[in-house]
This record gives C-alpha cells, structure tokens and sequence, in this order.
C-alpha cells in the first residue's frame, strides 16, 4: 500500500512537472509571439478617386495614430469614376494584390461581388457587432449581393444647387429650371461673374447623374421597380429636352461638354458663376480660404424642380477589400475606422460629404461646419433620392446613357431619338 501511495505521488509529481514545464513555455512562446507581433509592421494600400478636398492624409494619421502596426498607402486614383473602374477592374481581374481597400461608387458592389473581386464582410461585421441599422438604409442596401454585405458605406451624396448669396438675393433663388435660365441669365457677368450656371456634362457617369436628375424632375425614369425598360415616355423626353436646352444656352461655358466636378468646382470657387449644380463637397471647398475667392459668400438649396418637383442623384461611396488582399484583417480595420464614426465625422467636417451613419446629422461639430445638413427640405431629399438604374450590368446600362445622353447634347441627335436608342439598347442589354 505504501508503495502504491508513493508511485501516485511520484507520478503526480512528474505531471506537475511536466504541466509547469508546458505552462512555462507556453507563456514564453506567447510573450515572443505579442512581442512579435507588436514590432511587425503592415502596409496597405487604400485606393480611391482624386481626394479634392484633402481630407484622406487625416484620415490615415488619425487611423495610425490608434493603430501604430498598420502603415496605410493612398493610391489616388483619376477623378473620373469610369477611369477608375477601368483601374480597379484591370487589377482584380489579374487578381493583383496592389490594392487592400478600394473605394467603390454606390452602384458597383453588386458588380464587384458577382466577378469575385471583393470578400464578405459579414463575419467581421458580426465579430465587431456593428449594427447596420446605424447607418442610412439605401447605402446599406446598395451594398448587399445574394443576402451578404459586401462594402460598408462610407459617404453618402446628392446633388444641390450652391448659390452666391452675396450676388443673389434669397427670394431670386430658382425654384424651377425655368426660373434657373432666367436667373442665371439675370445675374451672369455681375460681380466679375463670366457664366450663369455650371454643371457636368462631359460623356462620364457624372452626366448620368445629371440626366436622372433632369428626367426624374419631369416624372420620367430609366427602368421601374419591376425591371422594366419605361425610359421612352414624353416626361423623360421633355426632361430630356431641358437639359440640352441648358447645356446649349448661354448662360454654360462653350465647353460644358468637357466638364466634370472639377472643372465647375474650380470656375465656382474662383468666382465665375453665381449657380452651380454639384455634389456636397463643393460647400467644403468654396469655404476653403487656401483655394476659394467665395469664403461666406455661398448659399445652398434644393436643386430646381420640372413639373413633378426637385430630385437628387442618389450618389454615394462604399468600402470594399480586395478578395486579393494579403492583409485582410488590417484592411478591414482600416474600413471600420473609415466607415466608423471618427472616420466619418472628419470626412464631413473636412470635405462636406453626407455621413451614411444617421447620429452624426444631431454631431454639433458636423453641423457647424455644414449648417445645410439640419435643414428638413436637405435631409428629405437625400433621403428620398433618386437611384441610377439598377441592374445587375450597371456598367453597360450606365455607357449607353452617356453616349445618347451626350449625342443629344452635341446636337448629333434629337432628345426623342435619344430616348428611343436608349430603350431599344438597355432592353436588348437586359434581355442577355
């Protein structure tokens, strides 16, 4: 009996020795291996659209600031968003792995994610618990494919109408595309002013943008809620209609046809005109003393109204990561801090843009600099704006409104056979 106590204390010994020795030299292996970790650094590239208004840089110093393992390359891409389809495509279609995180115009994440371009980002969203509910519904939805989330909404955007409020009294400000012709025509050459109005027509998808505002105005659309073709009605053809008869008048630049975002933001902010037609970044930088000779001297309102009232492009960006990306995990914290609250609060301060997370339209500091953002006809607007055609070959629908659009426009063709063209080419694109 003796013998058999001390062989199970001897063996409870051994155990105990054996248990110490691995509890030893798993903390030393853990301890090197946080150590490890703490001293490896990881790039990522984030790549997005020429940043206009210069609020990346602070983005990514405040992101390393709280994560000090992970250095963030910008990879500024052309301002044109077709160019920088073309880029994003190019690459992930070789499935390189120069880009982490890609930002994405609100009607691509359907597009991405059917080609395999980008990963799920469900199981990160449900490991951080972050609550979808949190952000404005329609960018939530635009970026979910075959019931998963395939980009986290960065910024929403809508289009208004900025104004010269030291050139315009409150009570000329247009209501309707009539009363933008007579005003602008009113006011143009005041002030040292060269044109009346300024806008985006060049053939990209800033003039689909446009052309939806111009034929949703007069109640007219591109494709119902049943997927039916129904752009060939005499309310799209008269919206249609306004708008090559702005771009055609002279109260726009000869040139309008050549113009993006930047080409009017620059006229606007160097004192050219006392109208414009852009997106909510243009009240950032026409308040920006280093490049703007309006500092307080723009207004902002609804765009002008056709005969069914004032409508806005649903516009937008969303977050996606690589499905080729080598660093995942950091580029996910990368979009969570983006997407997050302080990434999306400096983005508003900083560059005018729509937060789609809803609690900071109550953030005090994101209200002083962007006064607009409290008012109700604002608010209801974005939340009502109107999306480009949805389809799942955008890209396709999208080319062939540019160039009829833009045909029109030149006078190579009437609105009506625009409008024609257009239906017969997107039911033929839909039928595939």
């Amino acid at each position: 009996m003796k013998r058999k106590v001390m062989s199970i204390l001897s063996l409870v010994l051994v155990s105990i020795l054996i248990l110490g020795g691995c509890s030893s030299g798993s903390k030393s292996d853990q301890n090197k291996s946080k150590s490890s970790h703490a001293g490896k650094k990881v790039k990522i590239v984030y790549a997005q659209g020429k940043d206009m208004t210069k609020v990346v840089p602070k983005i990514i110093k405040a992101f390393e600031k709280e994560h000090p393992n992970i250095d963030v390359e910008f990879r500024e891409l052309p301002n044109d968003s077709n160019a920088q389809h073309d880029a994003y495509v190019t690459a992930l279609n070789a499935k390189s792995s120069e880009f982490d995180v890609i930002s994405l115009d609100v009607v691509w994440p359907a597009e991405f994610a059917q080609a395999g371009y980008v990963m799920p980002l469900d199981r990160f969203i449900q490991r951080d618990r972050i609550n979808m509910n949190d952000y404005n519904k329609g960018a939530v939805q635009a970026a979910q494919f075959n019931g998963k989330q395939w980009t986290m909404p960065r910024l929403g955007d809508a289009a208004l109408l900025f104004y010269r409020k030291d050139l315009v009294p409150e009570k000329d400000v247009p209501k309707t595309w009539d009363d933008l012709q007579k005003a602008a025509s009113q006011y143009q050459g005041k002030n040292g002013t060269k044109y009346g109005y300024l806008m985006q027509a060049k053939q990209y998808e800033g003039l689909v943008c446009d052309a939806v505002e111009f034929i949703a105005s007069y109640g007219g659309q591109f494709i119902n809620d049943k997927g039916e073709v129904v752009i060939n009605s005499p309310e799209a053809i008269k919206g249609l209609q306004k708008m090559v008869d702005i771009t055609n008048s002279n109260i726009v630049p000869g040139n309008i046809n050549t113009f993006t975002e930047v080409e009017s933001h620059t006229s606007f902010i160097n004192g050219e005109s006392p109208f414009i037609r852009n997106w909510t970044y243009q009240y950032a930088i026409a308040n920006d003393k280093t490049q703007s000779k309006i500092v307080d001297k723009v207004g902002v309102a609804p765009l002008p109204a056709g005969d069914k009232g004032s409508v806005t492009a649903l516009g937008g960006w969303q977050l996606g990561i690589s499905a080729y990306s080598k660093h995942p995990k950091e580029a996910w914290e990368f979009v969570k801090f983006l997407s997050g609250k302080e990434g999306q609060k400096i983005t508003a301060i900083d560059s005018g843009n729509i937060p789609t997370l809803t609690s900071l339209f109550q953030d005090k500091d994101v209200l002083k600099a962007n006064p607009f953002f409290a008012n109700k006809e604002f608010q209801e607007g974005y939340a009502n704006a109107v999306p480009r055609p949805v389809a799942p070959n955008y890209q396709e629908i999208s080319d062939i409104i540019q160039i009829e659009v833009s045909k029109a426009i030149n006078k190579e063709i009437s609105a009506k056979q625009a409008i024609q063209e257009m239906e017969t080419q997107i039911k033929a694109k839909l039928a595939k």
